[in-house]
């Protein structure tokens, strides 16, 4: 079942590393050698991405990024039918995920990690502060009954959160969690840092959940919003309802895809009526483009492309 689906693996490793320039040319060319797609970010705490190939080809990268020196890359996996990237991407940026401070340290300090088993039991306590990482539009597509949300647009915001709201939190059971983990170990050791006692994390974050949680067991509402084309998934990681608007790029929900508003592949309720004349050329040309591609049996990475495709 698996051989007929594409494997997914998110992952994320903090390490000092030097030579970032020499490792993204060797990752580029070993990744386009074998056919995989996704985003890898590269800076000199270490290294993010989630890509995508067939099963073989993501343990031929895995061999390979052990290789290189990262040997604890966290690694969550999942499955579609689908390839769920256009394209393959690596960046050199000053962070893998960007918080803009010098106070968090997470290769030496973060919250104590809890395993997707543990983690219903202490968000069920009525001491525990459970807070949502994730920014607001991610919120509001699902998340664990009775977490604060930050409602924040960027996760540079989430320190603001911290300094407004949760001053008088410092001594209590803090619990958090985002989508692959990566934010909360930036975020706990920053919170840490700043003097809070006790900060707990899920361990693999809402994706590991979703995979190692039965849906009858399971705490989580809604779907989680993930970075690749599939958009949203479920519980037990099910492929979610969820569309990607093409324009804004924003996520659309099934009532979202019934207004007036929506125009496949040109607007959504969140950016009907905003669009500049030059993105509207853009995105005519590129349907233009999936249309002829369509009608003559063309290659086009914006068509949908299975194992067999592949």
């Amino acid at each position: 079942m698996i051989n007929s689906k594409f494997t997914i693996v998110t992952f994320y490793q903090f390490k000092k590393i030097q030579d970032i320039l020499i490792i993204k040319n060797e990752l580029l060319f070993f990744c386009k050698f074998n056919k995989i797609k996704g985003t890898i970010i590269l800076a000199k705490e270490g290294i993010n991405g989630t890509i995508a190939s067939t099963s073989a080809n993501i343990k031929i990268f895995e061999s390979k990024i052990i290789k290189i020196g990262f040997n604890n890359y966290n690694p969550k996996y999942s499955y579609s039918k689908f390839m769920p990237f256009f394209r393959l991407k690596i960046r050199v940026k000053n962070e893998i995920v960007t918080l803009r401070t010098n106070l968090a340290d997470p290769q030496n300090i973060t919250g104590k990690k809890i395993q997707p088993n543990e983690w219903n039991s202490l968000i069920c306590d009525k001491e525990t502060v459970l807070i949502d990482v994730r920014n607001d539009f991610e919120v509001k597509m699902g998340t664990f009954k009775g977490s604060l949300n930050p409602k924040t647009k960027s996760f540079t915001d989430f320190k603001s959160f911290v300094k407004n709201n949760l001053g008088k939190a410092k001594n209590k059971k803090i619990a958090m969690f985002c989508t692959g983990g990566i934010r909360c170990e930036k975020i706990s050791s920053y919170m840490i840092k700043k003097g809070f006692k006790n900060v707990n994390q899920l361990h693999g974050g809402i994706l590991n959940y979703l995979n190692k949680t039965p849906t009858k067991k399971s705490l989580w509402t809604g779907e989680c919003f993930v970075f690749d084309s599939r958009v949203s998934v479920q519980n037990e990681l099910k492929d979610g309802t969820y569309e990607i608007c093409h324009a804004c790029r924003y996520p659309i929900s099934m009532k979202q895809l019934k207004s007036s508003k929506y125009l496949k592949g040109f607007s959504c309720p969140n950016c009907y009526g905003t669009i500049s004349d030059s993105k509207k050329k853009s995105l005519i040309d590129r349907n233009k483009q999936i249309s002829i591609a369509k009608r003559k049996g063309l290659y086009n990475p914006y068509i949908k492309q299975t194992v067999n495709d592949f």
